[in-house]
């Protein structure tokens, strides 16, 4: 290979270690340059770290429209910038010249986001932002040859080269998806990482789900206690009513429904870890008698006999699976007292599509394993197959774009602590899942919904109010204690 004539779009990067690119670099001279390292199948022994530089500039110049490279910049092993010095919201750091290969050769979501667990590059700045040259860079696969093949003739490595597994992965063989022994692992891979380390990030309450902002100024603090006394107003609870929560994680709206609305709790949950938090801030509350947290499948509802005047559920039915959500809704109605409401607070597929994988989603791989989020259609459609009357229907998208954005914050600030606990693989992996999630809300990729349904008695009465008027009143005082 004659590196005084390089394939167009590349110019001789050895002389004072300096690199220029032509600015009009095209597809066309990535097609040029690939079909130039076929012919000679590999890059020479002797290619020098200014000429790896130029190769991965020129790369970038193909594959990276203006439009994005305004907002995310790049920083190569050796210090050059991409694709100028100016600061940008965020920056993505190669840290060796087989970075770029390692990002784009699997050509999906779970490969781009493998390399940064490995730390085949970092990320500066704003890590939301980066998510922008995610979607771009894997819409690139559907144009001819893709990233992959570019970078496969580039490297002399062979598109969908193996690399090396990064990240926790639930483990293979634990049965049937949806089972109740595979449920039970699947809940215990995300929510038993560390309690210590969920505490660095969420609120003191550890409300593992969306606030309820009035302003984008809101403290974390101060959005998790309105929406658990929002979650309290739309079940209209009143004092010496009994309330299930399913999936109550580590407890906090149980607590609170029992100390400021008087009700008698039940929260259910398949992690030990948080059941255990959650007693003892139970029992540090004076709330023992009033408050129960047991190890419960949700399936195991029926088997109890218990019947309840409200029932409420807050990010768990996500792990349901659709397929399972008519059996879900069943139990819960069967659970409930005639007249009795459930509010089920769940993630859903948004308006606007995702872009294909490639393969298995980042998040469904290593955060959520068998998580599924159907669009809102389908859940109301297996509600109202159990028998309930769907009554009221609010999306909460923008208040969780807010509240992943406060934990991103709180944990990347928190990094070094949270290395006490766990590994830097899975501290990246949660800062990924955070930003990208953000993201995904933000644009509106995912939605999220409190949809209040209500069992009739057989009357075909709900005994609802008219109006919504009463969830906006001014904050219940603390009932006295029973």
């Amino acid at each position: 290979m004659d590196l005084e004539n390089p394939p167009r779009g590349i110019r001789d990067a050895t002389a004072r270690d300096a690199v220029r690119i032509d600015a009009k670099f095209d597809l066309k001279g990535v097609g040029a340059a690939v079909d130039f390292c076929e012919r000679e199948q590999k890059m020479p022994s002797n290619i020098s770290k200014s000429a790896a530089t130029a190769q991965a500039m020129a790369l970038l110049e193909a594959l990276i429209d203006r439009s994005i490279s305004e907002r995310v910049g790049f920083r190569f092993w050796d210090g050059t910038p991409w694709p100028d010095e100016r600061v940008r919201p965020a920056t993505l750091v190669l840290r060796h010249p087989d970075a770029l290969e390692n990002m784009l050769l699997p050509g999906t979501e779970a490969g781009l986001a493998e390399a940064y667990l490995r730390d085949d590059f970092d990320l500066e700045g704003n890590v939301e932002t980066a998510f922008d040259l995610a979607e771009h860079l894997l819409s690139k696969n559907g144009s001819s040859g893709g990233p992959a093949r570019w970078l496969g003739a580039w490297r002399n490595l062979p598109a969908g080269a193996k690399l090396r597994a990064a990240g926790r992965l639930l483990p293979h063989g634990l049965g049937r998806q949806h089972s109740r022994e595979r449920d039970r692992q699947a809940v215990t891979f995300h929510y038993n990482v560390s309690n210590e380390f969920y505490a660095l990030w969420l609120d003191r309450n550890m409300i593992y789900s969306c606030g309820y902002f009035e302003s984008p100024e809101d403290t974390l603090e101060t959005a998790q206690q309105r929406k658990l006394d929002y979650l309290c107003r739309k079940l209209r609870l009143q004092p010496g009513q009994r309330l299930l929560d399913i999936g109550c994680g580590w407890g906090a709206l149980v607590r609170h429904a029992a100390e400021y609305w008087g009700v008698r709790a039940t929260g259910i949950t398949l992690s030990e870890p948080q059941a255990a938090w959650a007693r003892t801030r139970v029992t540090e509350a004076g709330l023992a008698g009033r408050v129960n947290v047991e190890l419960m499948d949700y399936r195991d509802c029926a088997r109890t006999g218990e019947s309840y005047d409200a029932i409420v559920s807050v990010g768990m039915a996500e792990h349901v699976g659709r397929e399972h959500l008519p059996e879900y809704f069943r139990i819960v109605w069967n659970a409930l007292k005639p007249r009795g409401v459930f509010l089920n607070h769940a993630i859903a597929e948004g308006p606007v599509p995702r872009l294909d994988a490639g393969g298995e989603y980042f998040i469904d791989r290593h955060v959520f394993p068998d998580s599924d989020v159907p669009p809102l259609s389908v859940v109301a459609a297996a509600a109202q197959s159990a028998g309930f009357e769907v009554r009221d229907i609010e999306s909460l998208r923008e208040h969780y774009a807010l509240t992943l954005r406060h934990w991103l914050r709180r944990l990347e600030a928190a990094h070094d602590d949270a290395r006490r606990f766990v590994d830097e693989s899975t501290y990246r992996t949660w800062r990924l899942y955070l930003a990208g999630s953000a993201h995904g809300f933000a644009v509106g990729h995912l939605d999220i919904f409190q949809t209040l349904l209500c069992r009739l008695d057989e009357h075909g009465a709900a005994g609802l109010p008219l109006t919504r008027a009463d969830w906006y009143q001014p904050p219940r005082p603390r009932p006295d204690r029973i």
